[in-house]
């Protein structure tokens, strides 16, 4: 098939693309280079891809509707996948017109030009923060989403709002999906991993917000890989919800749109992956402990159930598996 991705250059695009390309796809890859983090990794990440013959790289942002036109003229895709977005809940707060921008204008933008192309799927990546200041857990798709507390979920809220309008108006098969703390090879810098690892490998402290009493679901990129992978094919059909006893399917009444999270429906408190780490690198953190940042939650924790009844699939890699593959990548292969 072909596929037009945004995003290519950041983590999970990047595992995205390279794993579409081992299975013979073509793949263009739309991406901006921003600097909001070391862009020699996204080099890196494109010069892997670029090995296959299959993918085609173009740099642009997804504000400007003329380079996304560019890139479809080259992908004629099939299927659209939306990853690329200004990522970051801490970072909205020091930055909010960035996620404006990318998550709102560069979403709407995308929204036209599946208007304009048709695909077969359009699929787009949402985040559990949209779920905001809910308490019930684990998270299901069917709750309400109505109190997001950061900028960054706002935006990628109104996403799937907008992309539901266009999947009634235009008769666009559209699934949005919740990713959860998603981690490993070839992951961003800003995130908790990757830092905690770089400074303990370096003798410096960490900071542990919450005081470590925080809670995540977090999602192994190739189980993540292997969920996108599985629902490009289920495309939703208006009227044809999936049958289950477990899941209530989010397929809208009104159009051919579907919202699933994507995670294993298992908790690990902050502290545990902190040892984690510390095992897998032979080496004591120097632990900073601190109170809850703004836009923190306490805890995330998906129901996985939707994402079982469609797929048939469930992320399992345990963390201790997925921190061990991190620390090998980051000590062997990343980019200096």
């Amino acid at each position: 098939m072909r596929f037009l991705i945004t995003g290519t250059a950041g983590f999970i695009g990047f595992h995205l693309a390279r794993r579409l390309l081992d299975g013979g796809h073509f793949v263009v890859g739309l991406d901006g280079m921003t600097p909001y983090y070391d862009i020699r990794l996204k080099e890196a990440r494109h010069a892997i891809l670029a090995r296959s013959n299959g993918f085609r790289a173009q740099i642009g942002m997804l504000e400007d509707m003329a380079a996304l036109e560019r890139a479809a003229e080259i992908a004629e895709p099939e299927i659209i996948v939306h990853l690329a977005a200004q990522a970051g809940v801490r970072y909205s707060l020091e930055n909010p017109r960035a996620y404006v921008d990318s998550n709102l204008t560069g979403s709407f933008n995308i929204l036209e030009l599946a208007r304009q192309l048709q695909p077969r799927h359009l699929l787009l990546a949402s985040t559990s923060s949209a779920y905001g200041a809910n308490e019930k857990m684990p998270f299901v798709e069917t709750d309400k989403a109505d109190h997001p507390i950061t900028l960054y979920a706002a935006t990628k809220k109104a996403m799937e709002v907008m992309s539901h309008s266009y999947a009634h108006l235009w008769g666009l098969p559209t699934t949005c999906f919740r990713f959860f703390t998603v981690y490993g090879p070839w992951g961003r810098p800003d995130m908790a991993l990757f830092k905690f690892v770089d400074a303990i490998a370096n003798d410096r402290p960490i900071d542990i917000y919450g005081n470590g009493e925080m809670r995540r679901d977090f999602t192994y990129i190739d189980d993540l890989i292997e969920g996108i992978t599985r629902l490009i094919e289920c495309v939703p059909v208006e009227g044809e919800p999936v049958k289950s006893e477990h899941a209530t399917d989010t397929l809208s009444p009104v159009a051919p749109w579907r919202l699933v999270n994507i995670a294993g429906g298992h908790t690990v408190g902050l502290l545990d992956f902190v040892e984690t780490i510390e095992r897998c690198l032979g080496k004591k953190a120097i632990r900073n402990m601190l109170p809850m940042q703004k836009g923190d939650v306490p805890a995330t924790f998906a129901d996985h159930h939707l994402l079982e009844a469609l797929t048939g699939f469930r992320p399992s890699t345990p963390v201790s598996q997925g921190v061990e593959a991190f620390v090998r990548w980051y000590q062997t292969e990343r980019p200096r």
